[in-house]
């Protein structure tokens, strides 16, 4: 007995020939860059979304004053994360190094990414009331090294976080100087107390 002829499976009447299936034409890297694209902004969205829920909601008292001599790392979680009150960031750039515009700009960029990523690990909530309020940052100057260490030594013993700059000596200064002097962020009236009479750069 001869086996059954066999049926070629039904074409679909809406592809035309040379065409490929849906499944295979999805997954093209063309198609794939856009869809990560928006994962990644949904992602964003259900984060920033969540953030806001917690924003809504009542904000805890704020926790005791450190113990005087506290270290900055410390001192971080102090009262400076108070709810809804403004806070504001000071780089302290050295007079005495005289660096050029371009020199002071990446100093200072070191000193405010290195004092967020030290508050990262530390203090988130800090940071987000200061971005909350736009991330304030004040540029001042200072006379000289041993004046910079006075103002750190002032602003840790308030409890205010703290970060200096020591620059690699690839260009314009030497290897470990002491360049920019990051504060904050705390409130104004705080960081006001410590950098209030140094002039703007």
């Amino acid at each position: 007995m001869a086996p059954p002829p066999r049926r070629n499976p039904p074409q679909n009447p809406t592809r035309r020939k040379g065409e490929e299936p849906w499944l295979a034409a999805s997954l093209r890297p063309a198609n794939l860059l856009p869809g990560l694209a928006i994962g990644f902004l949904l992602g964003l969205l259900l984060d920033l979304s969540s953030s806001w829920r917690q924003k809504s909601s009542p904000a805890p008292a704020p926790p005791a004053a450190p113990a005087r001599g506290s270290s900055s790392k410390r001192a971080s979680g102090s009262s400076f994360a108070s709810g809804g009150e403004e806070l504001k960031m000071v780089l302290v750039v050295r007079q005495d190094l005289k660096m050029g515009a371009g020199k002071i700009a990446s100093q200072c960029a070191h000193a405010a990414t290195g004092l967020y990523a030290e508050l990262m690990s530390s203090n988130r909530a800090l940071l987000r009331q200061w971005e909350q309020f736009g991330q304030a940052k004040i540029v001042l100057t200072c006379k000289n090294q041993q004046e910079m260490n006075r103002i750190k030594e002032t602003a840790e013993h308030r409890g205010i976080p703290t970060f200096v700059v020591a620059d690699a000596g690839r260009t314009q200064v030497l290897a470990g100087s002491k360049t920019v002097l990051a504060i904050g962020p705390g409130r104004k009236p705080d960081i006001d107390s410590v950098t209030g009479k140094l002039r703007l750069l």
